[in-house]
């Protein structure tokens, strides 16, 4: 049984070979980026050649946090925080609170078990975030901290939410590549080959769709000109949002790179 209720990362790697400068190919493209912390220095991966642009602007950057993973400790969430602020005008560190106690129930726990799993695994998480929002913080305003629960008022945020459960209903693609990662998801760490129940199919489409506004339009949630969403880890759907075509595609100026301590390059896993 696994004890955390990570993102279902469950896309495939990106290709080993990319596109031309200013393609919407995938791109492996590795580089270092060292601040002047030596302890602080990470890793970064775009996913794509125009992913690349939008990190070497350094507008703004998002960096999920996921409860309950080992990945996180205190220092690495300072570490990742200290790092943002010296490579992007803005940060903000955003870990997921909602439908974590239903996974852990899809995941096995009786329900009183989940619910307390879920009640300490997020008084953690909380507290490594604002204390490394706190530990970097130079009073400008450039760096902040936020539950996921906190943009369920936001417009923005609503309004892909809602599009996306519409999708689910009408777009066979984005359907088919949804049910994809939760029958993998199950099959891989609960059910040893079986098929998932209704219950539990229903939980990780609603985890994901929870998360997923933030893959599409970070820019539009919360203002800014462009977002990398940087994770140690390949974003579900990753493909489907990059690739060329309609359907439900990330934004123009929304990117994602993956992230991970220089020291470990190659190691993307975190479980």
């Amino acid at each position: 049984m696994t004890t955390s209720t990570d993102v279902l990362t469950l896309a495939p790697p990106p290709p080993e070979t990319g596109g031309p400068p200013g393609s919407s190919g995938p791109t492996t493209g590795l580089a270092a980026d060292h601040t002047a912390d030596p302890g602080a220095a990470f890793a970064v991966r775009p996913y794509t050649a125009h992913c690349q642009v939008i990190y070497a602007e350094g507008e703004h950057a998002v960096i999920g946090i996921s409860p309950g993973n080992s990945y996180f400790s205190a220092r690495r969430v300072t570490d990742l925080a200290r790092w943002g602020l010296a490579r992007f005008a803005r940060v903000d560190l955003v870990y997921t609170d909602l439908h974590v106690a239903e996974m852990y129930e899809a995941l096995g726990y009786p329900a009183d078990d989940a619910r307390r799993k879920a009640v300490k695994n997020l008084r953690g998480v909380r507290a490594k975030v604002n204390g490394a929002v706190e530990a970097v913080d130079t009073g400008d305003g450039r760096i902040h901290a936020h539950a996921m629960s906190s943009f369920t008022g936001n417009p923005a945020y609503r309004e892909i939410h809602e599009h996306m459960g519409e999708l689910l209903a009408s777009d066979p693609q984005f359907r088919a590549v949804c049910d994809s990662l939760v029958d993998a998801f199950l099959t891989a760490k609960v059910l040893d080959g079986k098929a998932g129940t209704a219950r539990q199919r229903e939980v990780c489409l609603e985890y994901v769709r929870a998360e997923a506004p933030l893959f599409l339009d970070t820019p539009a949630i919360l203002g800014v000109p462009s977002s990398l969403n940087c994770y140690h880890q390949l974003l579900p759907m990753a493909e489907l949002l990059y690739s060329r075509g309609s359907g439900l595609r990330a934004s123009r100026n929304q990117g994602h790179a993956i992230v991970t301590p220089a020291e470990a390059e190659g190691d993307h896993d975190g479980r």
